[in-house]
């Protein structure tokens, strides 16, 4: 078992003595957790060198490395009453550790949410706070929409913020989209959500993938697989498109995002009792399902379901046995994290080639954040997604105070 802390204060150049120099110091650096290659980097130039080799490829063929840096897990777990305490914890894929990150504490407005795997934010009715880079170092504060909503589906779209549907007076319109402009700072309505959406506008029914590149937001019902794209240029809602896979069996919930080179992939949870979780990739410009890419292994599915622990136990008597509602996903790059929200514990990432095969690679995670949700504490919100850290973004976490205490996984 490894433990450590990183700090800014570990940014020193150590002495030049009993260097190591060439393949066999990338090879080393292949072996070591991406929070310590930071102050690795600052010991030479001959060091940094190697490590930023050993994050891009092998032997200069630019071929795939297993060793490149993957999108994070994050965690929030957040209490719901003031001061609204927080903790957070990070799994690096790459490096198979949990991360403690120890950060100074921000004015919350309100509870947590995450949008999209990026996002992060809090409405209140007189502001919302958006958080938008990989460790969530800044925070900004927005004037809040001109319509109060509860539980809408928040989303950033290149420069512009869209906050749509969770409408809870019933003199608005539950289907209310605006849209907020970061370099004008200013809201606009836009065209409502598509009526067949009226039932489920809200984020706890809806799934959403942004692709910046094309400056598109897609939304899916995640009991139907009804999806509807929006663009904000034209403010206004296409579709509506079918996801729902041509299969014999039932998809219960789904979920979507992009993955890398605009790849859209449908997750299907199959049946009510969760029988089979499998994911598909979607042709970005017909938005038609076109092949089944890969499907969890049963023993991986039962390991969702198992009752682990006391705690678990415990949980499943408030919550009972795990539901496709209960599930929740997280999408970047080639990773796909899926996890049981409701109970803890579970966590099963699943990586998808990058060669166009669409062949996929399942695991299950255990779970060493520390944070499973204790039902003696339901004054407790937990909040995941993803994130791609790189060392520049932890170089400058690292100088504004946060401090990051690694556990190894086992």
């Amino acid at each position: 078992m490894r433990s450590m802390e990183v700090t800014g204060d570990n940014l020193l150049t150590p002495e030049d003595s009993n260097q190591i120099h060439g393949d066999i110091l990338e090879s080393i650096f292949n072996h070591v957790p991406l929070v310590d290659l930071v102050p690795a980097s600052y010991v030479t130039k001959s060091w940094k060198l190697a490590v930023s080799t050993s994050l891009q490829g092998v032997g200069g063929r630019r071929r795939r490395c297993p060793n490149r840096i993957k999108p994070w897990l994050l965690i929030y777990t957040q209490n719901t009453r003031f001061p609204h305490s927080t903790t957070a914890h990070a799994y690096d894929p790459r490096s198979h550790v949990w991360i403690e990150i120890h950060e100074p504490s921000i004015k919350f407005i309100s509870a947590l949410r995450s949008s999209h795997s990026t996002l992060l934010y809090m409405l209140s009715p007189s502001s919302l706070s958006l958080s938008y880079d990989p460790l969530h170092l800044t925070w900004h504060h927005i004037k809040a929409p001109l319509i109060w909503r509860i539980d809408p589906i928040v989303a950033m779209v290149g420069k512009r913020v869209i906050i749509a549907g969770g409408t809870c007076d019933f003199e608005d319109d539950p289907l209310a989209v605006e849209m907020y402009d970061l370099e004008t700072c200013k809201w606009e309505m836009c065209e409502s959500m598509p009526a067949i959406l009226r039932e489920s506008a809200s984020s706890t029914w809806l799934s959403i993938a942004v692709n910046s590149n094309k400056n598109k937001m897609l939304v899916v019902e995640k009991s139907t697989g009804v999806a509807y794209s929006f663009d904000p240029s034209i403010k206004a809602w296409q579709g509506p498109y079918h996801l729902r896979p041509q299969t014999t069996s039932t998809i219960s919930h789904c979920f979507i995002g992009f993955a890398n080179h605009d790849r859209l992939i449908f997750v299907g949870i199959i049946g009510d009792d969760i029988k089979s979780i499998k994911l598909w990739e979607v042709d970005g410009e017909s938005l038609e399902v076109f092949r089944e890419i890969g499907e969890m292994p049963k023993q991986l599915v039962e390991r969702m379901k198992v009752i682990s622990s006391e705690d678990d136990a415990e949980n499943m008597i408030y919550f009972g046995m795990p539901s496709p509602s209960s599930i929740g996903v997280s999408l970047m790059d080639d990773l796909v994290y899926i996890y049981i929200s409701s109970v803890g514990g579970a966590i099963i990432m699943c990586e998808i080639s990058g060669d166009g095969s669409g062949a996929c690679s399942w695991t299950s995670v255990k779970n060493m954040s520390g944070i499973d949700i204790d039902r003696c504490k339901l004054t407790q919100g937990t909040v995941l997604g993803c994130s791609r850290v790189g060392l520049d973004d932890l170089d400058k976490a690292l100088r504004e105070s946060r401090k990051f205490h690694v556990k190894e996984t086992v």
